[in-house]
């Protein structure tokens, strides 16, 4: 077992016990921080460069804009169509669980 050495008043020996006991749920062992398909070799072995695509400021600017409008009146359709837009690879299933949203939409059939 390791040991560390820290002497103090409360630990005069010193001497604390280090117990590895694993991953915990959830734990990693690494972390991926590349979401592309096509990393690039450096020239040290185990990094990886990407070129990721990525939307420009002042567009982004704009498109966030445009879904904290669509928010803000809880327009479900225009945020998942935003949302499919700005986030690459987000497909959202075909049924709308907000419970609000449904509410909302029930009441104006009703009307």
């Amino acid at each position: 077992m390791p040991r560390v050495t820290l002497r103090s008043e409360t630990n005069p020996q010193g001497d604390i016990e280090i117990t590895v006991t694993g991953l915990r749920p959830g734990e990693k062992l690494y972390e991926e921080l590349l979401i592309g398909d096509d990393p690039k070799p450096t020239q040290h072995p185990r990094i990886l460069k990407a070129h990721e695509k990525f939307v420009p400021w002042e567009q982004l600017q704009g498109q966030l804009h445009s879904l904290n409008l669509a928010l803000s009146v809880n327009d479900v359709p225009v945020i998942r169509s935003f949302l499919q837009q700005l986030v690459t690879g987000y497909q959202p299933s075909d049924e709308v669980v907000d419970w609000v949203y449904l509410e909302q939409e029930r009441q104006a059939l009703n009307t």
